[in-house]
């Protein structure tokens, strides 16, 4: 990983991805949303066999990264097993919708939940895990295992039927 730059703690990626394939065993199918360069979706594919599209409007996937370049929306749940959100910015309140048709692990970086509200780290959480659960779904707290600040997320699943 030390030929690309990134922000952040470049291990996030590998934390995240072994997360999902520990927690998500039966995920065959995976969008990464607004997933940048696509370092996730690579190890996800690489390292344990899960295949991993990019969904994101810039179109700066590095080379062999399967993407769509176009804006997220929850609409697009039903054709993946998981949707993930590392750091999502803007298409947070999408990610955490598609939480009522497919399991969700979103890992939100900035307040892109309420425009009125300013909310730190915790607040934003809860509000989204408030917002989920109110729907009906379930939610659990969970630490990744990378430097934080921002390595505190969610696990949102689907509604019981």
């Amino acid at each position: 990983m030390s030929r690309h730059r990134f922000h952040g703690d470049a291990t996030r990626f590998e934390a995240v991805a072994r997360f999902v394939s520990v927690r998500f065993p039966t995920a065959r199918y995976v969008a990464d949303v607004a997933g940048g360069q696509g370092m996730l979706a690579r190890i996800l594919g690489k390292r344990y066999g899960i295949e991993c599209d990019v969904v994101d409007p810039r179109g700066w996937t590095l080379k062999g990264i399967s993407s769509r370049q176009e804006e997220y929306s929850a609409q697009m749940a039903d054709y993946y097993d998981l949707v993930v959100g590392l750091h999502p910015d803007e298409a947070l309140r999408q990610i955490v919708e598609s939480a009522t048709i497919r399991p969700v692990l979103v890992v939100p970086c900035c307040n892109f939940w309420s425009r009125s509200d300013k909310l730190g780290q915790d607040e934003l959480l809860r509000a989204v895990s408030a917002h989920h659960e109110g729907l009906g779904g379930r939610s659990e707290a969970v630490h990744l295992d990378f430097r934080g600040p921002k390595n505190l997320g969610l696990v949102l699943e689907p509604p019981c039927e």
